[in-house]
């Protein structure tokens, strides 16, 4: 079939067929912005459904026939960047007396079409102002966008659920009141256990039987690793980057040595360099594998010579990829805290000097010292997590600090400065308001 009919039977497609049934994510894509919307993130994180949430907010006010959508991994479409203009002739071909300027195009995973950015360009400036392109992989978007489309696109970073929508996909809806009820606070308590253990990716949530939950998160990383890095980034030596990924996981929360990994794949007999390890860690980063956190200095050379801290997009990876976190619960929260607080758009580094403390959240000017602790009932443990916290208050200037706990609650005021535990569910409830919580 040539190219331009394969467009019009998808365009047909669409136009005939119904929307999923949707959950409502807490993300909105704006509409009639004027600029090109683009919508990144994991793999599987739901970008495609933030494209029909926002597609059937328009159908309220415009005809089903004003839609483009295309999913460039449809496996129909094995073209090329010179063929995407024979998708507006397929259009105006089915369409002639809709004039292009009011049509939207939703364009998903367009990354997969080399040089993709020409023909959204030319679209954007002679066409249409309502674009709308999502894309799983940070650095092959964010290149184009800030070369060919810069000053016309707008980005947004799509996550898996967070906790707040992963009680709405589970159909659980509680007022703050309902939360400090012993039946409430049960409900959200259980939920939360399944949150922990295997994340907030959509169509893991909405499956109920757990080992299907693992083989899915399996899959997904699968093709992660073959897709997303060996084919894209075109990386030839298998077995050290699944060994790699292997050590990456392994250091969930603290900082990675690469130098380490280096003398580790050396002794073994691999032969690779560093420079090329570096590069694996930074791809992670670009496909939304990991959120690689850097040391909190007031030196910007310090902060980027510093060992990163490594963390995985989505709890659920973790357990589907190891069996030693099982019982390493306090990795576990400390990841979630991670990836709730990075989800909202703040900026995130640890902190150490003598002392150490999990996060330091950056908001414009305002510094939130985090502490991470699956449970502070023994005096040492307590001990060590306080001072840590209380040192990087010091550094920071600020006076108050929070540790999050899994269940433990409290407000202590320790030489001028305030530490509130809090359970680990209600912050990640109340991680919009981190100053207030």
């Amino acid at each position: 079939m040539k190219r331009k009919e394969i467009f019009k039977q998808l365009i047909a497609e669409f136009h005939a067929g119904k929307l999923p049934k949707l959950i409502r994510r807490d993300v909105n894509l704006p509409v009639g912005t004027g600029k090109i919307v683009s919508a990144v993130g994991v793999r599987r994180s739901g970008k495609t459904f933030v494209l029909f949430q926002t597609i059937k907010d328009i159908l309220t006010t415009e005809p089903v026939e004003k839609i483009v959508y295309i999913n460039f991994e449809d496996e129909r479409l094995d073209i090329n960047a010179s063929e995407l203009g024979l998708l507006l002739e397929a259009y105006k071909e089915l369409y002639p007396d809709i004039r292009l300027e009011g049509v939207y195009f939703f364009f998903d995973e367009i990354q997969n079409v080399s040089g993709w950015e020409r023909f959204v360009r030319r679209l954007y400036d002679n066409y249409s102002k309502n674009v709308f392109i999502t894309g799983s992989n940070s650095k092959l978007l964010s290149r184009e966008i800030a070369t060919s489309l810069r000053g016309r696109a707008i980005t947004y970073e799509i996550y898996p659920l967070s906790f707040r929508e992963f009680l709405r996909f589970n159909g659980i809806e509680l007022s703050e009141k309902e939360l400090y009820l012993l039946e409430g606070k049960a409900t959200v308590v259980s939920a939360f256990d399944k949150f922990l253990y295997y994340g907030g990716f959509p169509e893991v949530v909405l499956t109920g039987d757990t080992g299907l939950k693992i083989k899915i998160l399996q899959e997904y990383f699968e093709v992660m690793i073959f897709r997303d890095m060996v084919e894209r980034y075109q990386i030839t030596n298998i077995p050290v980057l699944k060994y790699f990924l292997k050590r990456l996981v392994e250091s969930i929360g603290k900082p990675l040595s690469v130098n380490n990994i280096y003398n580790e794949l050396k002794s073994q007999g691999y032969r690779i360099g560093k420079d090329s390890l570096y590069h694996y860690l930074d791809i992670t980063e670009d496909i939304y594998l990991s959120i690689l956190v850097k040391k909190y200095s007031l030196s910007i050379v310090k902060t980027e010579l510093s060992q990163k801290k490594v963390y995985l997009i989505d709890n659920g990876l973790i357990n589907a990829l190891t069996f030693s976190f099982k019982e390493n619960k306090g990795a576990l929260l400390e990841n979630m805290v991670a990836k709730e607080i990075k989800a909202k758009g703040y900026r995130l580094f640890y902190f150490k000097e003598k002392k150490e403390c999990d996060f330091v959240v950056v908001k414009g000017d305002k510094l939130m010292p985090v502490q991470v602790s699956f449970s502070v009932e023994g005096s040492g443990t307590r001990k060590r997590e306080i001072e840590g916290l209380l040192e990087a208050m010091e550094f920071l200037g600020v006076d108050t600090g929070l540790l999050v706990s899994y269940s433990e609650e409290g407000d202590l005021n320790m030489d001028g400065k305030r530490v509130r535990i809090i359970p680990a569910y209600r912050f990640v409830l109340n991680v919009d308001n981190l100053w207030e919580v």
